[in-house]
């Protein structure tokens, strides 16, 4: 895949493979995006009608503006790498043990509540000797089932309303996420969001080679990425909100001028109350500790009678 032309300066701190991988992203967002519009009425899609009041953030019609979200943990509960190795070991394309590997894999998410490289790199690693061999069609189609078998039903409805509440401002509304590219746009799709940046494996004439183009999706190349996107969108990252559950997306949540720690783990929280970054926390029913000073609350239902409280909070100047 060549590099990209439009990538923006950047901090030294990000690699080659990162800025690759960064910039792969990118372009597969941006080509799935524009190869199919977003439905009109997704699954979880807004009752028709202005609202009374219009909150002050998200700004309505800042075109320049976009969101930025996270998936594992901040949008649904686990990793999204594991809820597809269920899928694919129902469908027989690998045996228990492997099956063994991915549940040891998840267990240590909700455990340590943080994303550990060695267990990512294993994840990886398993999920690409897996899909080799096999076309890029066929585990779209399969993601589909897999997304409704084991997914649907693990998004935060909270999460969902804040990204609901972009939507209706007339902004796109990105994942970005070390999940495969293809199960992070079943999920954008799935949730009437724009599109995804998401980690990208080399295909040649549509089958999986086994190999990645740069590095997974994560940490400072999730950063590259966002961006990369921004620069070919025409975007004003300071308008735009990036929210996270993880530390490692403090690169991502530091690009724009509205980072939100979403589910946050403890090194995240620490750093987000220390930068009066907004706090939200949907785990346990409490109310997340406010920083900033409140701009505006809205409660959107989500489809299927889901009730979500949306509280979105202006940075103290």
């Amino acid at each position: 895949m060549a590099a990209l032309g439009w990538l923006t300066p950047r901090r030294r701190s990000a690699t080659a493979r990162s800025v690759l991988a960064g910039e792969a992203a990118a372009e597969a967002a941006r080509k799935s995006s524009l190869d199919a519009d977003r439905p009109a009425d997704s699954e979880a899609g807004a009752t028709p009608g202005a609202q009374a009041e219009e909150p002050e953030f998200p700004v309505v019609g800042d075109d320049r503006a976009a969101a930025f979200f996270d998936l594992d943990n901040t949008v649904m509960q686990g990793a999204a790498i594991f809820h597809f190795g269920r899928g694919l070991y129902k469908r027989k394309f690998f045996e228990r043990r492997e099956l063994t590997r991915f549940a040891w894999q998840q267990a240590w998410f909700r455990l340590a509540g943080v994303e550990d490289p060695e267990h990512m790199q294993d994840a990886r690693d398993s999920a690409l000797s897996i899909v080799k061999g096999h076309r890029v069609s066929e585990l779209m189609s399969i993601g589909e089932e897999i997304y409704d078998e084991y997914m649907a039903d693990r998004i935060w409805p909270g999460t969902r309303a804040l990204a609901q509440a972009h939507l209706d401002a007339g902004q796109k509304v990105w994942l970005v996420t070390a999940a495969p590219v293809e199960t992070a746009t079943i999920i954008a799709r799935r949730l009437g969001l724009t599109g995804a940046l998401g980690t990208v494996a080399e295909s040649v004439d549509g089958v999986y080679t086994g190999r990645l183009v740069g590095e997974p999706l994560h940490g400072p190349a999730k950063a590259e990425a966002v961006r990369a996107l921004a620069a070919a969108e025409g975007l004003d990252l300071a308008r735009c909100a990036a929210y996270s559950d993880s530390h490692n997306d403090i690169p991502m949540l530091s690009l724009v001028g509205h980072p939100y720690a979403i589910n946050p783990d403890t090194k995240l929280r620490k750093y987000a109350r220390a930068r009066d970054w907004r706090l939200r926390d949907y785990r346990t029913g409490r109310k997340a500790a406010k920083v900033g000073i409140p701009a505006a609350a809205g409660v959107g239902a989500l489809a299927g009678g889901t009730a979500a409280a949306v509280a979105l909070h202006r940075r103290r100047r």
